[in-house]
């Protein structure tokens, strides 16, 4: 009996150091967003630049998932998770000690090699190991650490840009990440499925040159074609996964389960609609509104009040309603917390009316990311766990990068569309910075604010579209437990 406790007390552990390791490398995909205006300002970052340390860390991320979910179910979870901190450190020092832009590009590139080591281990980890009740409190924790440190991470990087330089918030990453490692050695199970890896290099190819071609046109603005073929890409890497089956990189198979078709569409929406508010806001609030970081950081901590207000109420709710309608319940929430803010930014209107819609928002987002996650890999296999988990990590990621290609690339065509080129230039390159270095610095403030809105409701598109593609989700998954129900009596 005592044996089982501690086994018990060991899971529970176990999931703790896992959420931390997810904590590192979700922080560092929001917690350089509010410090950019003073990285812009140290390094001479031009907007493009700004771009690429935001959306690079996701699409090296992005790329790398499937291999690694396929790799941490054949040679060892744990072994890969802990490598993936071990290499995330490593960027994060470069990053620390970068003096120009290509370097602190290519340490985001490095950071993002080592997160798509964490977070498909992380998730297969807690699938291959909690069941039954267990399972929906683990899934629970996993998410809210999802939506919580996104949250949280504008409100960190304030602090340590403020307190000190904006380098911390990338040191910060060496001390932590070396205790994940010590307890992960000590309680972390090791797991995996086994098997062989999958020879598809053509799939690798063909999935990272196709996300990588999608985000380079948008923010370099200079390719609609390179978008198309992105675009191709992506399709004929779809087809040729199909053929591959067993030995495929991508188990295609996994989208005829139809909560996981419907719910990494739904995730990935909602990921490019976050992070274009995430790239969008901290840019108008130092630049328009001219809060100092610190302030903006409170600013956005709204999200992080809401999200973890309501990861702590997300599971009674999914089981009073269901996991997919408190999906459902989450993104109308975020739904409206976005256009409020469209509304606010594009009117002018106090901050602290954006800081209310803000909170709406967090809250949506705190109990519809608990609780999607879990949804989505619902009908998927232990055995699959790892590649199952990866793929829906890379859609998200795939999203988190698209979110703030697009949002910046909208940002610059509307300050195009209204500004003279003498203006618009300098203020697009600099992303705001150059706003009072004019004549007229109010009018052109509020051009910016108008052209940040006009990003804001992009965003609000695709959270919209990811509030439809919820409802499918609910749809299908009715329809299946109904089916089950009914074999069962039969």
């Amino acid at each position: 009996m005592m044996l089982r406790k501690n086994v018990r007390g060991q899971k529970w552990i176990a999931l703790g150091v896992l959420a931390a390791g997810l904590s590192l490398i979700v922080l560092d995909g929001t917690i350089v967003g509010v410090a950019l205006p003073r990285i812009i300002e140290s390094l001479g970052l031009t907007l493009t630049d700004a771009q690429w340390v935001t959306s690079l860390y996701s699409v090296v991320f992005a790329a790398f998932l499937l291999s690694f979910g396929k790799l941490g179910d054949i040679y060892g979870r744990r072994r890969i998770f802990l490598t993936g901190v071990a290499i995330f450190i490593a960027g994060s020092l470069i990053a620390a000690l970068a003096g120009t832009a290509r370097l602190l590009i290519a340490a985001r590139a490095v950071q993002g090699l080592g997160g798509s080591m964490v977070l498909p281990t992380t998730l297969s980890i807690v699938n291959a190991t909690f069941r039954g009740k267990d399972r929906a409190i683990a899934f629970g924790v996993w998410g809210a650490v999802m939506a919580g440190m996104a949250a949280v991470g504008p409100l960190l990087g304030g602090w340590l840009t403020t307190a000190f330089t904006w380098r911390y918030i990338f040191l910060v990453n060496i001390p932590l990440g070396l205790i994940i490692i010590a307890l992960g050695l000590l309680y972390v199970p090791a797991s995996k499925a086994g098997g062989d890896m999958p020879r598809d290099l053509l799939g690798f190819i063909l999935s990272a040159a196709g996300s990588g071609l999608v985000v380079y046109g948008l923010i370099e603005d200079s390719a609609r074609v390179l978008i198309a073929l992105g675009i191709l890409l992506l399709a004929i890497f779809a087809w040729w996964e199909s053929r591959r089956a067993d030995t495929a990189l991508l188990d295609m198979r996994l989208f005829r389960l139809p909560t996981f078709a419907w719910g990494n569409l739904t995730a990935g929406a909602v990921a490019t609609g976050e992070f274009a508010m995430i790239f969008i806001l901290p840019l108008y609030l130092v630049n328009v509104r001219e809060l100092t970081i610190m302030q903006a950081g409170w600013v956005l901590a709204a999200m992080a009040i809401g999200a973890l207000v309501a990861g702590g109420s997300a599971r009674h709710l999914a089981a009073a309603l269901g996991a997919a309608r408190a999906v459902i319940l989450g993104l109308a929430l975020e739904v409206a917390g976005v256009a409020a803010a469209v509304v606010v930014v594009h009117g002018e209107r106090a901050t602290g009316w954006l800081t209310l819609a803000l909170v709406v928002y967090g809250i949506g987002l705190g109990i519809a990311s608990a609780q999607l996650t879990s949804l989505v890999l619902a009908d998927v296999s232990p055995s699959q766990s790892g590649i199952g988990s990866a793929t829906q990590s890379t859609v998200r990621q795939f999203g988190s990068a698209l979110g703030a290609a697009v949002a910046g690339a909208v940002l610059a065509a509307r300050l195009n569309a209204t500004l003279p080129p003498s203006i618009a230039g300098p203020v697009a390159s600099s992303a705001g910075g150059a706003i009072h270095a004019f004549p007229g610095a109010d009018s052109i403030a509020t051009a910016f604010a108008h052209a940040a809105s006009t990003s804001i409701l992009v965003a609000l598109v695709f959270l919209v579209l990811g509030l439809i593609g919820s409802v499918r989700v609910w749809q299908v998954s009715k329809r299946h437990q109904t089916s089950r129900e009914s074999v069962a009596v039969g």
